[in-house]
């Protein structure tokens, strides 16, 4: 709008100033003419004014180029009047001026008017001339806008499609590749077009892997939120902004060395982007220099190695900048050979010739002329390393600026010097057009290339897209009905399971699962007491008699076999029970969290189970010492005293007779197995000849102890007649049968001790605990584990299955990052191939929105061809 008003504001004021002069001319005095005139410039004045504030702020500049105008056509008037008046002075000498002009003159002052009001005219037309200008002007920097906004936007693009697994060369934007031997001054380029010195640099080969340079312009008018205008940063590191961009050298250099000697080089590349306000958005690949000759340091595995890596990136769509020396006959270059062999007609390959400085400036001019090896690209010259004593001398004159600025500075004045030599032909095939030189082309060269060609490429990029998101959208769709998972959402769904277990496990897991499992333990402690007290060879008979006299009181017992009683029940109550109880359980709970760490998922995270295990069994050991001490204290009395009720005792004898019979149903089911296993018959004749040998050794001791008595002499030579085994009796059948005998012995014990206890003097109650030791120390069991695992209960338990729920949450869920989340989620590889194909849908969908807005973009907008010498406003 204000533009518009601008425009209809001229054509009123230039028809004004012609009505005025034309007005001025009827008039026949001079007087009358500049009154009438003064009250005309005045309306037209008011009427500017009014105009002016009715238009906005813009059109300010132009009014007062109007007024301007205005001012200098009564000045003009003024030196009209004054010209007439002299000339009036020097023909009538003293005469007073006539108040009315003469006629003859009303042809000049009508000539003197008309000039007046073209030069009026002429100020309206200037004034518009210069604001078309800044017209174009704005619209050509608006056009150099789009186009870096488009080249940034493609950037985005070709970064997101390199982190999409495909298999298709066409799901690829371009990038520039950068080739050339190791002297030619490829890296001299690259810290050129950067402005800073980053590529690491040694005597012997030090790029061996290719760096994926992306270079990010940063706008002056728009600062970063931190301020950090200028600055690096390795995406696949994480190591954050650099803003010193030696530190960046040595981590190229560091990353490079990493690579064996015995390798040469690695296709594994280095991603760098760098930010900066002073360089362009651009994508280049540096790889390492063509070795020339074959030496020891450098053997031909590795020139035919480079070559191959070099290979693998020249190849389409990738842009080739083939860097070639000057002062080397570019036939000889093995940069232009080997984009030759991919790109025959160069349409795709930009020249870069360095050194320019070292040749005459005319053979430099007929080398960028594009005629003996001519590319569709071009060639472009640049001095990128200045004299070594004149870089000395600059650098010691300012010592403010970096190398590469002094360089620079170096290479404009020399291409400044020899202007005359770099101008354009006036004959030949590039008559009209100057060859490029100097760093600044070189910019704006490979910024307008590489837009082109993926500009170029996004047709067929956006078909492949479409197709890859489409088949990725059925997957999706087929394999996870659409259900989108994030390895956060998956954290905490794990986690969720392992406390929904735990909570399963801790309510199945109470003080009637404790009481059984120490019960268990204590009855298989007090069976061994049992057998080791009562049930031997020589204590078993009297227990037997003991029990067979029903008139036989407690009183009437020998003591001895109360101190039997008594000792008993001091190895039970004696023998460590609170380490032992909680020993117990903190084993079960170990055991059954060694379980939930090990059942799915969990299985597929080691590490994590490990984690689990591992404070779980530091929360247990925390409170096993406390508990242990509480358990033992609190059975104190029992290591004394052991009073007892008669509801108690007849609890007591039941379970020692089920205690009895379940361990008589165990020693029947192993001697079955040993039947099955041996054979019947056989095992019973090896038993029969177990106890022959028995019976033989005891006649044999007997013998000689007899002999010891009469002669008192002990003999202690062996009987040689003794045949330890006899045929068809091997030592592994013997041990069996001896574990036969065993489980016959105590088979029958068993048998008589439940009948002793189900006897009428086992039923009488406590005062029968001489005769009926198992009734007895079943009782004390009971009280043992009734008293442990009420302790056991609040020291332990209570404590652990309340705090292990809340150091998975601090352990294993706040306690993670973002990228610990990544790793632990795609360790499992049922949710790594749910991730991977929807990071790729995703990725997929993100690229087909900015392919469209591109192609939207180019199909919409006529994008001006920017030339070698175009303005870029950003340098």
């Amino acid at each position: 709008m204000p533009r518009a008003m601008l425009k209809l504001l001229r054509l009123p004021l230039a028809g004004m100033a012609t009505a005025g002069g034309a007005y001025a001319y009827a008039h026949s005095k001079m007087e009358g003419l500049k009154s009438t005139f003064h009250g005309f410039i005045s309306s037209a004045s008011d009427t500017a004014t009014d105009l002016y504030d009715s238009v906005s702020e813009y059109s300010s500049s132009v009014l007062d180029s109007a007024r301007g105008g205005l001012r200098s056509f009564m000045g003009r008037l003024e030196d009209i009047k004054k010209a007439e008046f002299w000339d009036q002075q020097t023909v009538g000498g003293d005469e007073e001026p006539p108040e009315e002009p003469d006629p003859q003159n009303d042809e000049n002052g009508g000539g003197g008017l008309a000039a007046a009001a073209a030069a009026f005219a002429a100020s309206l037309s200037g004034s518009s001339e210069e604001e078309e200008e800044d017209e174009k002007q704005e619209e050509k920097q608006e056009n150099t806008d789009d186009l870096m906004v488009l080249t940034r936007k493609l950037i985005e693009v070709r970064n997101i499609l390199k982190t999409i697994d495909h298999d298709s060369d066409e799901l690829v934007l371009p990038s520039i590749v950068v080739i050339g031997s190791q002297s030619s001054g490829k890296s001299s380029v690259l810290e050129a077009i950067v402005g800073h010195e980053f590529l690491p640099k040694g005597n012997n080969m030090v790029t061996r892997r290719p760096i994926e340079l992306t270079l990010v312009h940063v706008p002056k008018d728009h600062p970063p939120a931190d301020g950090i205008y200028e600055y690096g940063e390795f995406p696949g590191s994480g190591g954050g902004k650099i803003t010193d961009f030696s530190r960046i050298q040595k981590v190229l250099y560091d990353m490079n060395m990493s690579v064996p000697q015995e390798e040469c080089v690695s296709d594994k590349p280095i991603e760098l982007h760098i930010h900066s306000p002073h360089v362009p958005d651009l994508s280049l690949i540096d790889l390492p220099g063509y070795v020339q000759l074959s030496s020891m340091d450098q053997p031909e595995e590795l020139r035919e190695k480079i070559q191959n890596l070099c290979n693998k990136y020249i190849k389409e769509p990738n842009v080739i900048l083939a860097v070639c020396a000057a002062n080397v006959d570019l036939a000889n270059s093995p940069a232009l050979r080997a984009s030759r062999k991919v790109d025959p007609l160069g349409m795709r390959t930009i020249g870069v010739i360095t050194k320019m400085d070292l040749i005459d400036p005319t053979v430099g001019a007929a080398i960028l002329n594009n005629n003996k090896y001519p590319l569709s690209l071009g060639y472009i010259g640049v001095v990128c390393k200045a004299p070594q004593q004149m870089g000395q001398s600059m650098f010691a004159y300012s010592r403010s600026r970096t190398l590469v600025q002094l360089t620079q500075e170096y290479e404009r004045r020399f291409f400044d010097e020899h202007r005359e030599a770099y101008e354009a032909p006036k004959r030949g095939r590039n008559a009209g057009i100057a060859p490029l030189v100097g760093t600044d082309q070189l910019r704006r060269r490979l910024m307008v290339v590489l837009e082109e060609h993926m500009g170029s490429s996004l047709s067929g990029v956006s078909n492949v897209v479409r197709s890859e998101l489409d088949d990725a959208a059925y997957q999706f769709k087929v394999q996870y009905n659409d259900r989108s998972i994030t390895p956060e959402t998956y954290v905490a769904e794990v986690m969720d399971i392992m406390k929904q277990r735990f909570k399963l496990f801790a309510n199945s897991f109470g003080k009637p699962e404790v009481r059984l499992l120490l019960k268990n333990a204590l009855d298989d402690r007090v069976m061994d007491i049992l057998a080791q007290v009562y049930w031997s060879d020589t204590e078993l008979p009297a227990l037997t008699e003991l029990g067979s006299h029903r008139k036989i009181t407690q009183q009437d017992v020998d003591p001895a076999w109360l101190n039997k009683l008594d000792l008993s029940a001091s190895s039970l109550t004696k023998s460590g029970i609170g380490r032992m109880s909680t020993q117990l359980v903190a084993n079960t709970i170990r055991s059954q969290l060694e379980q939930l760490a090990t059942a799915e998922p969990f299985n597929h995270h080691t590490e994590t189970a490990e984690r689990i295990i591992t404070f779980g069994s530091a929360l247990l050991r925390d409170r096993f010492a406390v508990t242990a001490d509480q358990v033992e204290n609190c059975i104190k009395p029992f290591k004394y005293e052991v009073e007892m009720e008669p509801r108690e005792w007849e609890r007591g004898r039941e379970q020692s007779v089920r205690l009895m019979q379940n361990e008589l149903e165990m020693c029947n089911e192993a001697q079955d197995r040993l039947r099955k296993v041996i054979g019947s018959r056989r095992l019973r004749g090896a038993m029969e000849y177990i106890h022959q040998l028995e019976e033989r050794e005891r006649k044999r001791v007997a013998e000689r102890m007899e002999h010891a008595n009469e002669t008192g002499e002990l003999d202690l030579e062996a009987d040689d007649q003794a045949d330890p085994t006899r045929p068809g009796f091997n030592a592994a059948l013997l041990m069996k049968a001896r574990e036969a005998r065993f489980l016959q012995e105590r088979s029958d014990i068993l048998r008589l001790r439940i009948a002793a206890l189900k006897s009428r003097r086992c039923k009488a109650g406590p005062e029968s605990q001489v005769f009926c030791p198992e009734t007895f120390l079943n009782v004390v069991a009971d009280k043992l584990t009734y008293m442990s695992v009420m302790f056991i209960n609040i020291e332990l338990l209570t404590e652990f299955f309340y705090q292990f729920p809340r150091e998975i949450d601090a352990r294993l869920g706040f306690d993670m990052s973002h990228e610990d989340m990544v790793n632990f989620a795609r360790e499992n590889p049922a949710i790594r191939k749910h991730i991977d194909l929807q990071e790729r849908k995703f990725k997929l969908e993100e690229v087909m929105i900015k392919l469209e807005e591109l192609t939207r973009l180019y199909s919409e907008k006529q994008l001006p061809q920017r030339s070698a010498s175009s303005k870029w406003f950003f340098f």
